[in-house]
């Protein structure tokens, strides 16, 4: 019976399908780039911000953020399409009309002559690239399975978090040499590079007998699904709490880190730090996933993450310098790493038939409820770290509370142990 379910069906297998042209190491490069084109989008600029704002007319010095802000939350809204669209024409010609627009996009926001011109296009921006973050998950979850999906995330996030790294510093580089135009020209040239690559090598990976009608009823009950599942309904949530709180730091950081802790010019260097740390998370996660679940590591580093989040609070009420908020800081986000891949594996292991469908759901959640409530808690900046600490602790603690309903009441399970998806057979072919 478990076979007939249109969303679930049989697990497939976690070992590399056969013929497939693209390694593991490729893989894993070409799925962090895609995801790192979104990315760009909003790390290179952030030395630019005030730049921008004061050549393009910005009067309020919290309006900056919005350039970040509104890609998001149009990103966000726009993240319910794609894995509808790509459950039936598959992720290839999806993910490369995304790409093609990402690059006239960028050209248009680099002649962008107001403010207000520039928001409505990094809008349209977001919904494109919308697909940058719906696809990767899409096509991970067509190959592999559970705390082996969580391991290739773990690694792709990894390999991803080089852009955070190097792109503050890229973008202070150009602001130095040149105006802030060229920003978007380097976003630009990645994108070309990115299309050139996935046209050239990636194959369709959405399986012929998946492919999903496009009728509003069936958009919709798959997505209806993905939110009755209660397996999945307190992961999409939790993550979308979490990815809160990262994007209210980012949001705020180049006023926080750079101005009220005076990192001046040696932000780029202080983000691009923290980020690499957090790389190195990733890469541990890779390692230990498999050998002690998704489950178990994630809500260990959920718990630590509320435990940092209330001494971090405690410690900015009295006051602090960069060398106490920085490790802090780096800590909780270290622990957003470990949930991050985690929640992502668990919450889309129910749909390998509707893996987009369920995809664009969390990506959705996450995003929307991320980019609001970040851009809530962004604007909440009073010129001390404490709004975003109380802020993680909140969202901390709502995760928790989603996490515990999806798994009754009961953390650290293994549900499925070492070796389970090596003995499952695959589904036949219709």
């Amino acid at each position: 019976m478990r076979a007939s379910m249109p969303s679930s069906g049989a697990p497939s297998p976690a070992e590399e399908p056969e013929g497939f042209p693209v390694g593991e190491v490729e893989f894993v490069a070409m799925m962090a780039s895609i995801q790192a084109l979104m990315a760009l989008s909003i790390d290179v600029m952030l030395p630019a911000l005030g730049h921008i704002s004061g050549d393009l007319g910005g009067s309020d010095p919290n309006e900056r953020q919005l350039i970040i802000g509104v890609f998001l939350i149009s990103s966000g809204l726009a993240s319910l399409f794609p894995g509808a669209i790509a459950d039936r024409f598959g992720r290839r010609p999806v993910l490369l009309v995304a790409v093609s627009a990402y690059v006239l996009l960028s050209f248009v926001c680099a002649i962008a002559g107001s403010f207000e011109l520039l928001l409505i296009t990094r809008a349209v921006v977001g919904v494109f690239t919308s697909a940058m973050l719906v696809m990767p998950m899409a096509i991970l979850r067509d190959r592999f399975d559970g705390d082996r999906m969580a391991r290739t995330q773990s690694m792709i996030a990894m390999t991803f978090m080089v852009v955070p790294m190097l792109a503050p510093m890229v973008g202070q580089a150009v602001l130095l040499v040149a105006g802030w135009r060229w920003i978007f020209g380097i976003m630009a040239l990645m994108g070309v590079l990115v299309f050139v690559w996935v046209w050239a090598r990636l194959p369709e990976t959405l399986r012929p007998e998946y492919r999903q009608a496009i009728n509003v009823g069936v958009i919709a009950g798959n997505m209806g699904m993905a939110l009755r599942e209660r397996a999945s309904f307190g992961y999409f949530f939790g993550a979308a709490f979490v990815q809160a709180a990262l994007f209210g730091y980012i949001n705020s950081a180049q006023q926080l880190v750079a101005e009220h802790f005076r990192a001046g010019s040696f932000f780029p260097m202080v983000f691009g730090g923290m980020a690499l740390i957090m790389a190195g998370t990733n890469f541990v996660n890779s390692r230990i996933v498999e050998r002690f679940g998704a489950r178990r590591v994630s809500h260990t580093a959920l718990l630590v993450y509320i435990v940092l989040a209330a001494i971090h609070l405690g410690v900015a009420l009295h006051g602090e310098t960069l060398w106490v908020f920085v490790p802090l800081m780096t800590a909780s986000m270290c622990m957003m790493s470990f949930i991050g891949a985690n929640f992502q594996a668990i919450s889309l292991q129910p749909f390998s038939r509707t893996a987009g469908a369920a995809s664009s759901v969390m990506s959705f959640l996450r995003t929307v409820i991320g980019a609001v409530l970040g851009t809530l808690i962004g604007q909440a900046y009073d010129g001390t770290a404490r709004p975003i600490m109380g802020a993680m602790l909140l969202c901390g603690a709502t995760a928790l509370v989603l996490v515990l309903y999806s798994e009754r009441g009961r953390l650290f399970r293994r549900v499925n142990p070492p070796g389970f998806y090596k003995n499952v057979v695959p589904p036949a072919a219709h």
